[in-house]
């Protein structure tokens, strides 16, 4: 038998690792947070983001690279961290318009998805992988909307849920991949919120969590694919809040960061295990209490 180069071993160990990313807002700003699956080890990247904005939107193409992009209004930046050396690059193409506050969307090994956002946009800008080409779909959101929580069922669809129009919203949007065909869910969440988070276990089911509806809450609404069927976990948030962001590693856990309440702003992050939804708070939080901030992973899809 021929010996196997050594170099094809760690090649192979290379494109295995998953991680979870929090980066952006006011707290983190340019600091790039890593969590490495399935310990939750958290290390800061060495090389963090290019622009400092409130709001940015984070989505993934697993195993290759993961982005953020925009924030407040004023930037259409979009920053590319390659896996797995987190190296980063910046796309030639932004945002077709400048905005914050927008929902992500991703169906990795196709595109991703920045929607809405800004001043209660209906633009929804799509990424081609691995070119990262830029189009706008003809079809955006029906209802203008910034500050909703996006969840992705990869191959199947992306979800945007809730958020802010001039009022608060419970509506649920859905685009069907690869067409981007939109339709809305029968039925939304629970209470009319803006700023919530949302995250998936790919192939079983999607989270919008707390919000501000006004006030702040714990609520954790779950809709269980491929119906869509809505319910509301035993066990919510153990912090009320808003601003915040979820990220997850389908099959094992979803995590939901950062945030603020009444003025108070939190580094910690909960976790989700899958399937039974039950709640523990990592040991180590985020580098920085922060809200705003955007989180996205290179999960195992």
């Amino acid at each position: 038998m021929s010996p196997i180069p050594l170099g094809i071993f760690a090649a192979s160990a290379a494109k295995i690792i998953r991680a979870g990313y929090f980066a952006g807002g006011v707290g983190l700003g340019s600091t790039v947070n890593k969590f490495t699956f399935p310990l939750d080890i958290r290390s800061i990247l060495a090389t963090g983001l290019s622009f400092t904005e409130n709001g940015p939107s984070g989505f993934a193409n697993s195993g290759v690279a993961g982005y953020f992009a925009g924030g407040n209004s004023s930037i259409a930046t979009v920053d590319k961290i390659a896996f797995p050396d987190d190296s980063r690059t910046t796309l030639g193409t932004g945002l077709s318009v400048a905005r914050g506050d927008a929902t992500p969307m991703s169906n990795s090994g196709v595109a991703g998805y920045v929607v809405g956002g800004g001043s209660y946009s209906t633009v929804v800008d799509k990424f081609a992988f691995p070119s990262d080409s830029r189009t706008t779909l003809g079809t955006g959101l029906s209802t203008a909307r910034a500050y909703a929580g996006g969840m992705s069922n990869q191959g199947v669809a992306g979800y945007s849920g809730a958020g802010y129009d001039g009022g608060r919203l419970t509506s649920v949007e859905k685009f069907a991949f690869p067409s981007d065909t939109r339709s809305t869910l029968g039925t939304g969440v629970t209470t009319a919120a803006a700023s919530v988070a949302g995250m998936a276990n790919s192939g079983v089911a999607g989270y919008i969590s707390g919000g501000n509806t006004p006030g702040t809450i714990t609520t954790v609404n779950k809709f269980t694919f491929p119906a869509d069927t809505r319910s509301v976990l035993g066990t919510g948030l153990a912090t009320a809040r808003n601003n915040h962001k979820g990220m997850a590693n389908s099959g094992t856990a979803g995590y939901f960061g950062g945030g603020n309440t009444a003025g108070t702003l939190y580094s910690d992050v909960e976790k989700f295990a899958f399937p039974s939804d039950s709640r523990s708070i990592l040991a180590t939080g985020l580098s920085a209490a922060g809200y705003g901030v955007s989180a996205m992973a290179n999960e195992a899809v």
